[in-house]
């Protein structure tokens, strides 16, 4: 709409001074006209008549151009114009009359960008020109031959014709160029706003993707590393209670301990890479092995891995660590299991992991902590499930699905 309103403005003005230079023209080529026609008659009513003609159709002009705003309003004046140019030419039976006409039409090609109206405004002027013009010379030139009447009568309505239209594609052509590329210059104005506009909402956005990553991160410290570094102070605590009535279970507690602030430590080191830009890029393989040494070194345990080398992105990849850990440390914490199977598998676009360990097993139905808790969560999140299982006294069992895209 804004756009629409500042072309109308510029065509306004354009009209006003090419409006003024309309009216100049005509009143010059009218008066030429009038000098060429008075030595030729000594009628001084028919000049009279000829000279109201001219005023009268410079009066309209204006009006068309300054005053004249409804197209029916614009039709009457082009029909009374197209009147006193019949006249004019009528009278004077001259060639110059065909710029009358020329001027006259300038004000409807360059206001209406109709071309059927327009081509109509053309028709009608070629043939008021045509008939104005063979009444003006048989007036005129009566008694000439009618070899020299037909020739100069064909002749002087084709160069007026030919003069009309060339008139009519250059006016109605520029203005449609004009427009068009105000239109362009406009659309091309509101494309580096809605640019500026959508870099300035992509920073934003880019802004707000920042602090959700940050947040996000920092609850991942909270929740996973604090869960595990609370654990690890409930583990010495027990353990000390326990390394003089108990000394075998305050050890296990100690083991315990020890691989949950290994797993604090990681979860960590991985969010502070994340909070630096720096994605992890560990495989599936090579981080669940590096959990096993960790977790294995100065300890008792026996782990046994059979894990597919799958590159996993990096928020699933770590889902799975995560669950590798949580899935030891309850074993020992609580089943006493002293030795672990880990495996893992990519089939149809799921990965499959499963730890299962020689610890009590549950007894009766399964509690899920906040670490089970939390492992179910996430594994639905991304498409996925997990099993627990396991009879007493032979262990237990954690499967977990994902998808792997």
């Amino acid at each position: 709409m804004e756009d629409r309103v500042e072309l109308t403005i510029s065509i306004e003005r354009v009209r006003k001074w090419l409006g003024a230079a309309v009216a100049v023209a005509l009143a010059v080529m009218e008066i030429v006209i009038c000098v060429q026609y008075m030595p030729e008659t000594n009628a001084v009513f028919t000049y009279i008549v000829l000279a109201l003609c001219c005023v009268m159709l410079d009066a309209l002009v204006v009006l068309n151009f300054y005053v004249f705003k409804p197209l029916k309003v614009k039709f009457v004046a082009y029909g009374v114009q197209f009147f006193f140019l019949l006249l004019i030419s009528a009278i004077t039976a001259n060639d110059f009359c065909v710029v009358l006409y020329c001027l006259a039409n300038t004000e409807f090609y360059m206001s209406n960008e109709n071309l059927k109206l327009n081509f109509i405004i053309f028709g009608v002027s070629v043939g008021v020109f045509v008939a104005s013009f063979v009444i003006g010379w048989v007036r005129v030139y009566d008694g000439e031959s009618t070899y020299n009447a037909v020739v100069q009568i064909l002749g002087g309505c084709l160069f007026g014709m030919l003069i009309l239209m060339i008139h009519f594609f250059i006016t109605y052509g520029l203005m449609r160029f004009y427009r068009t590329s105000k239109r362009l210059s406009a659309a091309l104005a509101e494309a580096d706003a809605n640019k500026a506009a959508l870099e300035e909402a992509y920073k934003q956005l880019s802004r707000t993707a920042v602090y959700e990553e940050r947040n996000r991160i920092a609850k991942d410290i909270h929740d996973n590393a604090g869960h595990s570094i609370t654990t690890v102070i409930m583990q010495t605590e027990a353990a000390k209670l326990l390394i003089e009535s108990d000394p075998e279970e305050a050890k296990k507690r100690i083991i315990s301990a020890n691989i949950q602030a290994k797993n604090a430590l990681d979860q960590m080191r991985t969010s502070v890479h994340l909070l630096a830009g720096r994605a992890a890029e560990t495989s599936l393989k090579d981080g669940i092995e590096e959990i096993v040494a960790q977790t294995v070194d100065s300890t008792d345990l026996k782990i046994r891995c059979d894990v597919q080398d799958v590159n996993l992105e990096e928020e699933r990849a770590r889902f799975l660590f995560n669950c590798v850990k949580e899935c030891i440390a309850n074993g020992i914490r609580h089943g006493g299991a002293t030795a672990f199977y880990i495996e893992a598998r990519l089939r149809s676009g799921e990965v499959s992991l499963l730890v299962s360990d020689n610890g009590r097993g549950p007894r009766g139905e399964i509690k899920e902590g906040y670490g089970l808790k939390s492992m179910r969560e996430k594994a639905e999140q991304f498409g996925g499930t997990m099993r627990i299982s396991g009879e007493p006294d032979e262990g237990c069992e954690v499967s977990v699905f994902i998808r792997s895209e």
